[in-house]
């Protein structure tokens, strides 16, 4: 503990955990996001506590320690538990109406993603639902998702649209996601995706849509102040490189901070085109090749692995993570909910990266904390249990952090604090997943 800590004697704070039986702070350098052995480093302090007041962490350390400095009438024992940062979702398309459940069983029969879409599904499909969807049953279905996902830990997240790709309706879905962001307890970080799919009425001049995107829609989203980031989806029969690259200038030239959908499907060049543009991430990244990889690691640029959307695909080729790490990318990890992968579980999705992609638990907590909050510019404020930062914090049932992964197919969650304050507690069945506008930080 810190000397200032130490001088404040007993001082009441709002809320003191204690006895953890290991508490994860990913803490040390965070001005980067964490490369090779780095992400091997999770700061584990046994006996572990923290106190807090005001929603920040104002001490971490052991429990004594923390215990003699200060007092609260509100203790949390994690005995036999472990403490760490509330996960971070570098990865959703939270805002959507209606389902796609009959493309399960396709995929099943064997029909292909990009035939799916082909075919008026997928995207497409939900395109049509969501332009027809009101503003409030998108609240309320955004509303659900968050619940879920803040129930299994994750309390912070990124939002892109892409279902509406009209100005009008893309503007819809941001504004949706601002009123989320002010209703829910889950922070909600929103990205333009006007580009994610050529709509119909532009099949035959695509280049009118990506003007469309570059000349009204940008200027839209940057006058109001809805989005953060700007993606694209980079793809063959989708976006090509040059058209991608132009989305990505025109919103970088408004202050949107680029993402890129890369190589999913196929080689196709996203890996480089995200390092060339300074992207803050290149996401999927399934095909990428050892140059792009390599251009990715010189530019800093996190790798957002989506496990979930492989298994949902049901296809056995998983983004080589190891190579990856081993070329020194930073590494983050996210669900990739939307209608044709619908989880809201980061726990899962750790599960599926251990399994699949063959990342280690703690590589694993690494990419869906720390990391996760560099690949949405969060880290200054998320993704580590330090001095100052969110008391955005997670209590997971189980001993120690190596359950991650191994123990699946149920919530291990036991307390959810957002903001200083417990959120979900499973010994008390006690969910508040909603905020009075003023009690937003």
């Amino acid at each position: 503990m810190s000397k200032a800590a130490k001088a404040k004697a007993r001082e009441k704070l709002d809320l003191l955990i204690v006895n953890a039986n290991e508490l994860v702070t990913l803490s040390g350098d965070n001005q980067k996001p964490r490369i090779g052995k780095q992400m091997l480093d999770i700061g584990i302090i046994r006996d572990g506590g923290l106190a807090i007041k005001d929603g920040r962490i104002v001490a971490v350390g052991k429990t004594t320690d923390v215990a003699r400095a200060f007092k609260a009438e509100n203790v949390i024992s994690a005995k036999g538990k472990i403490v760490l940062p509330g996960f971070v979702d570098p990865h959703t398309h939270l805002v959507f109406a209606g389902s796609r459940e009959d493309e399960f069983q396709m995929r099943i029969e064997g029909a292909s993603y990009m035939e799916i879409l082909k075919a008026g599904g997928g995207i497409l499909r939900t395109v049509r639902e969501t332009r027809k969807a009101s503003f409030e049953k998108l609240v309320d279905h955004g509303t659900e998702t968050l619940d879920a996902m803040l129930e299994h830990g994750t309390t912070t997240v990124e939002a892109k649209s892409g279902y509406g790709l009209t100005t009008k309706d893309e503007v819809k879905m941001l504004e949706v996601m601002r009123r989320l962001n002010q209703l829910h307890s889950v922070d909600v970080v929103p990205t333009f995706l006007g580009a994610q799919a050529i709509p119909p009425e532009f099949f035959n001049n695509p280049q009118g849509y990506v003007n469309l995107v570059t000349e009204e829609m940008i200027p839209k989203v940057t006058e109001k102040g809805l989005a953060e980031f700007c993606d694209v989806f980079c793809e063959k029969g989708v976006f090509t490189l040059e058209q991608a690259r132009r989305i990505l200038t025109a919103g970088k030239n408004s202050g949107l901070k680029p993402k890129v959908h890369a190589d999913k499907m196929s080689l196709l060049g996203g890996a480089e085109l995200a390092a060339g543009i300074g992207a803050v991430s290149a996401d999927h990244m399934l095909f990428s090749s050892d140059e792009g990889i390599k251009a990715m690691a010189d530019k800093g640029v996190v790798a957002i692995l989506l496990p979930g959307a492989v298994f949902s695909l049901m296809s056995s080729r998983y983004a080589d993570a190891r190579i990856m790490i081993n070329f020194g990318v930073p590494i983050a990890l996210g669900t990739d909910f939307n209608p044709g992968c619908w989880v809201e579980n980061q726990q899962l999705v750790i599960a599926l990266a251990c399994h699949f992609m063959k990342l280690t638990p703690v590589e694993a907590v690494t990419a869906t904390t720390i990391n996760a909050a560099h690949a949405i510019s969060r880290a200054n404020e998320v993704g580590s249990l330090e001095v100052g930062k969110k008391a955005d914090i997670t209590v997971l049932d189980v001993p120690n952090h190596k359950f991650l992964g191994y123990r699946f197919g149920m919530n291990l969650v036991d307390k959810v604090i957002k903001n200083g304050r417990i959120v979900v507690d499973k010994e008390t069945s006690h969910s508040e997943f909603r905020l009075l506008e003023e009690q937003k930080m």
